[in-house]
């Protein structure tokens, strides 16, 4: 049985992956990893339905692999083997698959998640959409929160607010907290640490509860990225004292074991993947750059 721990890891060992891919120049296109904000997807995903609808953004791979058992999949999609998710075609960023779809336009998901919301409502059903920080200077959150509370809509938004956007420190670009621009739409909103799972999930379980019922809620998590904003674009100082941070997960039961695992499994699909031919879709393009990831 994969446990929370083994779900961790593996998203933190693909990421690496991808990075480690991308400086042996092994793969094209561009990717954000999720690396110190794996804890939200895997912590939320129990309490998401097979019903439910979830909306994904630039830096998804956490989300994709905390829902999907498929990392191989995921892998082929990024380097345009077959077997991909979406043949190929979508890339790192532009997932779909039955109940899921990610996006690298910024805040587009989140009408689009209400616009699933309204679909969903009365049903038991919800649309859970992931955002950042850097979001939040989007006006389409607004318009999708307006309408979320008029319509009382079936919607979850989940914030990964790891206090930078791109390179731009969030308290340079946002005047207030987002609370306060919750409030002002009178949609709840909870913020939690990034911490004990089981300790999210029991804070969590009656408010997604009550979401099913109608009662649109913001969940923000406060999270670090320990990687670059994509590939090895860091303007920071002091990243190093985050891993030291992200090293404590080693102290938890079994993970010198989960961590084995984990790792053998992404070794084990980059070896996989890396030998599979061109997607279809690849293998009948014209320019071969159209393709996210591909290399012949």
């Amino acid at each position: 049985m994969t446990t929370d721990l083994d779900r961790l890891l593996l998203i933190r060992h693909f990421e690496r992956a991808l990075l480690d891919l991308f400086a042996k120049g092994e793969l094209n296109g561009t990717t954000h990893t999720c690396l110190g904000q794996e804890i939200v997807p895997v912590a939320v995903a129990p309490l998401l339905g097979p019903r439910d609808h979830v909306f994904s953004n630039h830096r998804g791979h956490g989300h994709y692999l905390a829902r999907f058992d498929d990392p191989a999949g995921l892998l082929a999609e990024i380097m345009g083997r077959e077997g991909a998710v979406c043949d190929g075609v979508g890339g790192s960023q532009h997932i779909l698959r039955e109940g899921y779809l990610s996006t690298g336009v910024q805040g587009e998901s989140l009408p689009v998640a209400a616009g699933a919301a309204l679909h969903l409502r009365g049903s038991g059903a919800l649309a859970c959409a992931y955002i950042g920080d850097g979001t939040w200077g989007e006006g389409a959150v607004y318009e999708a929160l307006n309408l979320a509370a008029l319509w009382s809509l079936p919607l979850l938004v989940v914030v990964e607010h790891n206090g930078i956007a791109q390179t731009t420190p969030t308290a340079m670009a946002m005047s207030g907290n987002i609370g306060m621009r919750c409030a002002a739409f009178g949609v709840r909103h909870v913020a939690l640490p990034a911490g004990d799972i089981a300790s999210i999930r029991a804070v969590l379980t009656p408010l997604v509860a009550s979401v099913r019922d109608g009662s649109p809620l913001v969940v923000e998590f406060s999270v670090n990225r320990l990687g670059p904003h994509s590939k090895g674009d860091d303007t920071r100082s002091g990243v190093s004292d985050l891993w030291d941070w992200y090293r404590e997960m080693s102290d938890l039961p079994g993970f010198a074991e989960a961590d084995t695992r984990a790792l053998d499994l992404v070794e084990s699909v980059v070896r996989d993947v890396k030998a599979r031919p061109l997607s279809t879709w690849g293998q009948g393009s014209s320019d071969p750059r159209l393709l996210h990831g591909a290399k012949p």
